[in-house]
């Protein structure tokens, strides 16, 4: 199965925003090289608390703390050191700080759902955050989105860039979800899903789960 194939297709009709999103042209292919130029530099220190998103406001978030942490790696399992990494996510309630969410969950006043944070030397990175909740999204009668959080971060190069979601191991909505399942391929599925991370755990505090991530080649993450 070649890269492509292990990708979700433009068009795959259960997921209904496809419909209006996917190409209806052929894409035109660029020459080779065209985008082999070096992604942005990014600020080598970022804001203390960046990277926890529990910690912004004067009061406590509600919901289960935990945190999130893997490596940025390369095609050749190589560290991706120095890129930024960014998160987005709904509270534990499902519900998103954005005037296009709407649904009738509560926000919370301690938690903006949205983080960042550079990789060390070793290409790693960590989040301390909410764990999200499911929410409705419209997509088809009772749909429900499994709690994810979506990702954003930089290769070495643009073309590099992957924006993608983190999901939780054991959610029973995954196998419903349009946007999971339009991944082709069941071992890029599971690349999706992170695992429980006992050693990362702090007892009576937070648990903790592994996502890493690969940019580009045979066992890149999907996007």
């Amino acid at each position: 199965m070649s890269e492509d194939e292990r990708e979700p297709p433009y068009l795959y009709p259960d997921y209904v925003g496809t419909r209006l999103r996917a190409p209806a042209k052929p894409l035109v292919q660029l020459p080779n090289g065209f985008h082999d130029f070096p992604a942005p530099l990014f600020p080598r220190s970022l804001a203390e608390l960046d990277h926890d998103l529990t910690r912004r406001h004067s009061g406590d978030p509600i919901g289960e703390r935990i945190i999130v942490s893997g490596r940025v790696l390369d095609s050749d399992g190589r560290p991706v050191r120095g890129t930024i990494v960014e998160v987005w996510q709904a509270n534990a309630a499902g519900r998103y700080l954005d005037q296009d969410d709407q649904h009738p969950a509560p926000l919370d006043p301690n938690f903006s759902g949205a983080g960042r944070c550079l990789t060390d030397a070793e290409g790693r990175y960590r989040f301390i955050t909410i764990k999200p909740g499911a929410y409705p999204w419209k997509n088809h009668r009772n749909a429900w989105r499994p709690a994810h959080i979506h990702f954003s971060l930089f290769g070495n190069v643009f073309r590099s860039r992957l924006v993608t979601q983190m999901y939780f191991p054991g959610d029973p909505l995954m196998a419903r979800d349009p946007i999971l399942q339009s991944i082709p391929d069941q071992s890029g599925r599971e690349r999706l899903v992170s695992r429980f991370d006992p050693e990362t755990t702090v007892p009576e505090w937070a648990l903790a789960y592994r996502w890493d991530i690969v940019l580009r080649g045979r066992d890149a993450t999907p996007f």
